[in-house]
């Protein structure tokens, strides 16, 4: 049992330093890409490999992202206990981790389509970049929408082989994702915004304070709604679609609720909880009407 149990562990440990499950964030746009371009379910090969394709992506930029920010980690009261800081999984294994995802990844796009490979490489780009991207400006929760946003375009290329007319309905998907994961990331850096300050980082709650930081995050969930009834009108999306987004709306308005200035307790209910149920909701709700 003690073998098991230290398996299960380290297995607990590499899945905590990925963030396996913030999956649920991007994987359900992706998804909506793939189908948004079949207008219905695409090919379970093309849609397995658009399924791993975008898990080897986000574990190969979350290991950056872990690897980059290590030291800043363990100075942080917040993060110290996380699994490289802690010295539980070593900087070379979690290198090796991101250098063969990143190759797995480049391979997959290959396969998925000449376009898609040959576009690989400034995805894989961008998602490194924006490791490093709060050490220099604090719009770093922008490049981390966009990082996100690139899912639903990427889907549909993997699944279309080439852009079309039609090219706008999955950019239009794209900026509600760009504003939802820019609004929950400030939200987040609520946490740190006193620590960014003290360690020179560059965050929205660092430069404008928690309370400005808050309605920034407001507006950029507005900026959601709004584009995702663009996407909805555009893509010629009915009824089933629309309620999904409404529930999304009602969601990110309790996500707000839920944090305020002088209470940051329930971030990670915010954070966790209700946008990942914005994302699988929206998707349930395209899959249900297009088969409408």
């Amino acid at each position: 049992m003690s073998a098991l149990a230290a398996v299960l562990g380290r297995a607990r440990d590499w899945g905590r330093l990925v963030a396996f499950s913030h999956s649920i964030f991007a994987l359900p746009f992706a998804l909506q890409g793939a189908w948004l371009a079949r207008r219905g379910t695409p090919p379970l090969g093309l849609l397995a490999g658009i399924v791993l394709a975008a898990v080897l992506a986000r574990t190969a930029a979350m290991g950056m992202n872990r690897l980059a920010d290590r030291h800043l980690d363990a100075r942080n009261p917040r993060t110290r206990g996380r699994e490289l800081p802690a010295g539980r999984i070593s900087p070379r294994a979690v290198a090796w981790l991101v250098a063969l995802c990143a190759a797995a990844f480049l391979a997959t796009a290959w396969v998925l389509g000449p376009l898609c490979g040959a576009l690989s490489p400034l995805v894989l780009g961008v998602l490194f970049l924006y490791s490093f991207t709060k050490r220099v400006t604090w719009w770093c929760h922008a490049v981390l929408g966009f990082s996100l946003a690139m899912a639903p375009p990427a889907a549909w290329l993997a699944v279309r082989g080439a852009l079309d007319a039609r090219c706008i309905e999955p950019l239009l998907l794209a900026a509600a994702v760009l504003t939802w994961v820019a609004g929950f990331d400030i939200l987040y850096a609520c946490q740190d915004a006193e620590f960014d300050r003290a360690e020179g980082l560059h965050s929205v709650p660092a430069r404008f304070g928690v309370g400005r930081a808050l309605w920034i995050s407001r507006l950029c969930h507005v900026g959601t709604v709004v584009s995702l009834g663009a996407f909805a009108r555009e893509a010629h999306l009915g009824w089933v679609y629309g309620g999904a987004v409404v529930l999304a709306a009602l969601l990110l308005a309790i996500e707000h609720t839920l944090v305020r200035e002088g209470d940051l307790s329930r971030v990670n209910l915010a954070f966790f909880t209700f946008n990942g149920w914005v994302g699988v909701g929206l998707f349930a709700g395209l899959v249900l009407d297009l088969a409408a």
